[in-house]
C-alpha cells in the first residue's frame, strides 16, 4: 500500500531562508533518511516557505486566489515523502524516523489505488 507521510513544523527554526546553515544538518538527516529507505520512498520533497505559496478557494461557487498559505497555523506543511509500505504499522515506523527539527508532526495517509481508464 503506498502512504503519503506529511511534514508539518514551524518553519521559522529555519530562518527566512531554507537553505540557510540552519537547514543543513536536518537536510543531511533527511538525504541519510531517503538513502536507507531505498525503493521503499517512491517519492518526496521539501517545499517552499508560505511566504511563496497561493491559495485557490472556493466558496458558495466563487473562486478567489490567494496569496499565501490556505491558513494560518503553528506548523506548516514542509514537505513529504511518498512510501509503498505492507501496512499502517510498517508506515508508522518510518514516520518515526522522519527529521524534524525542532517540534512538528508528521501525518500518514494511505493513497486511493488510482482509477482504472
Amino acid at each position: 500500500m503506498q502512504y503519503v507521510l506529511l511534514i508539518y513544523e514551524d518553519e521559522s527554526v529555519y530562518g527566512p531562508d531554507k537553505n540557510g546553515p540552519a537547514m543543513q544538518p536536518i537536510r543531511a538527516r533527511h538525504m541519510a533518511l531517503v538513502d536507507e529507505l531505498g525503493d521503499t520512498r517512491l517519492g518526496g520533497s521539501g517545499l517552499k516557505a508560505t511566504a511563496v505559496a497561493t491559495t485557490v478557494r472556493t466558496e458558495k461557487g466563487q473562486t478567489t486566489v490567494y496569496d499565501g498559505p490556505f491558513a494560518e497555523t503553528k506548523e506548516q506543511l514542509g514537505g513529504f515523502y511518498l512510501i509503498e509500505a505492507p501496512d499502517l504499522d510498517a508506515a508508522l515506523a518510518i514516520a518515526k524516523r522522519v527529521p524534524l527539527a525542532a517540534n512538528g508532526a508528521v501525518e500518514i495517509r494511505p493513497l486511493i489505488p488510482p482509477m482504472p481508464r
